[in-house]
């Protein structure tokens, strides 16, 4: 149940000086503060019309995200803790969004380009290279048959955000298809079962890292011990 919606105008410089809406709703189920960008949401609403992705500049794409980040942590009932998700283009988004300081935890279902750098205008995105910016906590996670990011795409970002030293999870989920978590629009690849334990991912990663108030990291490194 929506308990509360609200629309807040801010200015935008990156493409133009302009403003942004942003889309604030509170559930009874969820016990989080979710922000939508107007952007975003012109996306969602022309998803089968649009050629590609490429209509928008990447700076406004990076601005959108810190106008959202900012606005959240000015609400007075905001911990100060921050999280992204997103499916698909937003997945990459979500992405972008950790590479922000202020963001603990992304979750990623599918992202797309992030393999090819074709995101935005240009595209000729710096995802991958701004790894290591990334100091929350990550979850990747794509079907072993998302003909969208291909394996060897797949393994180039599982091994950056290796090489980068990002704190991250990876999931392939068996016989699922890129789009599989989408209830509309997935053109018949929504599986409603592993949809469930993607959720059930999110909220592990999201209860843990922005609602238990668990602390920051010691920055101690973790010894492994060598038994069984």
């Amino acid at each position: 149940m929506l308990i509360q919606e609200s629309f807040h105008d801010v200015p935008t410089k990156a493409d133009g000086e302009g403003s942004m809406q942003l889309h604030t709703s509170s559930f009874t189920w969820w016990p989080y503060i979710s922000t939508l960008t107007d952007s975003l949401a012109l996306l969602r609403g022309l998803h089968d019309k649009l050629p590609d992705k490429a209509i928008f500049k990447l700076s406004a794409y990076d601005e959108d995200a810190s106008l959202c980040i900012d606005y959240l942590l000015s609400l007075p009932t905001c911990n100060g803790r921050i999280g992204a998700t997103g499916m698909c283009l937003g997945g990459h988004l979500a992405y972008r969004c950790a590479l922000d300081s202020r963001v603990k935890a992304a979750v990623c279902y599918f992202a797309t380009d992030i393999h090819s750098k074709t995101l935005a205008e240009g595209k000729n995105d710096d995802s991958l290279a701004r790894a290591s910016d990334i100091k929350g906590e990550l979850l990747m996670i794509f079907g072993k048959n998302d003909n969208h990011v291909p394996p060897e795409g797949r393994d180039l970002i599982r091994k950056t955000l290796h090489g980068k030293g990002v704190l991250f999870s990876f999931y392939e989920v068996a016989w699922a298809q890129h789009a599989f978590i989408r209830d509309e629009l997935s053109k018949g690849r929504y599986d409603p079962a592993i949809s469930k334990v993607c959720f059930e991912m999110l909220v592990e990663l999201f209860g843990r890292t922005l609602k238990l108030d668990l602390g920051e990291h010691d920055g101690k490194k973790l010894e492994i011990e060598d038994v069984c």
